[in-house]
This record gives structure tokens, sequence and C-alpha cells, in this order.
């Protein structure tokens, strides 16, 4: 190892006045880097509090403005639906005029249940 005997100088600011004064623009452009760096290393442990912290007031915010929610009946499904319209629709017939089932079969498609059947005479 080579031992050399240079003694640190102060760094002048370009105005020429004292060493402690403002620092120059290439100590403010060293320190950019370091500031990133911790940012990009540190960034979880700040983002996450500061995305509660607005989360947490935009959903006070948003009650606020909104008002108190009314309650909701709930909703029923498509099927329910469709039960209780038929069942209204059955409440004014009899239940037991039906329909045979040869009396169905005439109002279903010819072509896709007469292939395999003699012609009707």
């Amino acid at each position: 190892m080579v031992e050399t005997n240079k003694t640190i100088q102060p760094i002048k600011s370009q105005s020429g006045s004292s060493p402690t004064a403002a620092p120059t623009r290439s100590v403010k452009a060293a320190m950019w880097p370091i500031v990133w760096t911790a940012m990009r290393t540190y960034a979880p442990y700040v983002t996450f509090p500061v995305a509660f912290v607005v989360g947490a007031v935009g959903y006070h915010l948003e009650w606020f403005i909104r008002g108190t929610p009314k309650p909701r009946e709930e909703e029923k499904s498509i099927l329910e639906l469709r039960e209780e319209r038929k069942l209204l629709e059955q409440a004014g017939m009899d239940g037991t005029q039906v329909l045979s089932l040869k009396e169905k079969l005439e109002f279903t498609p010819k072509a896709a249940l007469n292939r395999n059947r003699p012609e009707k005479s």
C-alpha cells in the first residue's frame, strides 16, 4: 500500500466566501442519488401508511357527503322472481285442468320429433 500525506482542504463556494456558507452545487447534486436510493429502499414502509391515511380520510369524507346509508331489502334472485310470477299466474287457474302429453307434443317443433315416426294419416 502506498500512503500519501494529503491534507483535506475545505470546499470553497463559488462566491469566495467561507467554507461553512451554503454548500456548492456539487454537494447538492451528490445528495440526490442518496435520497433516491433511500426512497427506493424504504418505499413500502412510507407508502403504506400514507395510502392508509388517504384511504381512511376518503372513506369518512364519502360517508359524510353521502349521509348514513338507507337499509336496502335483499334483492331476490331471478329464479325466485320467476317462481313467484308462476305462482301468481297459477293462482287463478284450476290445478286439475292440465294438458295431456299428446297435446303438449303438438306444440313442439315437428322437425325434431317426427324424424323417426311414421307419417300420420
